[in-house]
């Protein structure tokens, strides 16, 4: 009942690992596959390695988190070996390679150099605090995005390229738009909101070591429901939904607002891996009640009303 098939992937279930938890290790990414999880996205990385921002780089907020991380990872080479561990596991589940940069010719080397051992790339052009140079200052615009989507897909012909947006721009539509026109595969909705702030009432300081950092969690739902549905009406080529889903009521809220695939992260600090079996046991029972044979029937069942 929740299989499906998307950019050539044959998924169990359309949940996902969203990129930035759990997907830095091989044995990490390996437990959420045998937690139930339908594919994974890994954590971004790039071609050199990246120490982020000092902590601390998490704080737990009413609803959510907010991380100024930074895009810590290991370089490209590292990653490959973590990658080719993957190879045993990418029959049952997927495997996305989150992959960021600061040029064109940076996000087409990493790819170039990891394409053998992935399904697909998701191009992460929305980090809203990375370090110059990277995530939302090219995400913010179109002719950026269109560029960097046009050469990846250029060097990287027969691996989608799904490309992450950040919700953090006046008119999502319009870099939707530009990434499909690119050739994009498909979009992820949505990236972390803000950057937010939290100050410390005794210190007066602010608590996150780079003071100012994403948003994600249960709290930013809406704003990523409104960024699926809105993109939904725009482009014609598929979409992850992801922004605070934590049970099945929410997976079917970015089902019915449109999209395709749904990736799930900050929820899983509350409960841990098992949240991908919850979430598939309980869709499925919703759906034998309700007498939908598969999900392509609710795709997008908010636009017919």
């Amino acid at each position: 009942m929740l299989k499906t098939n998307i950019l050539g992937m044959n998924l169990s279930n359309p949940l996902f690992l969203a990129a930035g938890i759990l997907g830095t290790t091989a044995s990490s990414m390996k437990m959420v596959s045998d937690a139930g999880a339908g594919g994974i996205v890994t954590k971004s990385f790039s071609i050199e390695s990246n120490d982020g921002y000092d902590n601390p780089t998490i704080i737990k907020i009413e609803g959510g988190v907010i991380n100024s991380v930074g895009l810590a990872s290991p370089g490209v080479e590292a990653k490959k070996e973590e990658l080719k561990q993957l190879n045993e596991i990418r029959s049952k589940t997927p495997v996305i390679a989150s992959i960021y940069g600061d040029s064109e010719e940076v996000f087409s080397q990493v790819a170039l150099q990891t394409k053998d051992y992935v399904d697909a790339f998701e191009l992460n052009v929305s980090c809203p605090h990375a370090k110059c140079g990277y995530g939302s200052n090219i995400g913010e615009n179109p002719e950026t995005t269109y560029n960097i989507v046009s050469a990846v897909k250029d060097t990287i012909k027969d691996v989608p390229i799904i490309v992450k947006l950040t919700p953090n721009v006046t008119d999502i539509t319009t870099i939707a738009m530009a990434a499909q026109e690119a050739n994009a595969d498909a979009l992820t909705l949505i990236n972390s909101v803000g950057p937010g702030l939290r100050i410390d009432y005794k210190t007066a300081k602010p608590i996150l070591n780079n003071i100012f950092g994403g948003i994600s969690g249960p709290m930013i739902k809406p704003i990523a429901l409104k960024c699926v549905y809105k993109t939904y009406q725009t482009v014609d080529i598929p979409i992850f939904g992801v922004g605070g889903i934590k049970d099945y009521k929410d997976a079917l809220e970015f089902l019915y607002a449109g999209a395709s695939i749904l990736q799930v992260g900050t929820s899983i600090m509350y409960t841990g891996p098992e949240i991908f079996k919850t979430i598939t046991d309980d869709l499925t029972k919703f759906m034998e009640e309700n007498s939908y044979k598969n999900l392509e029937e609710i795709i997008g069942l908010a636009h017919e009303q």
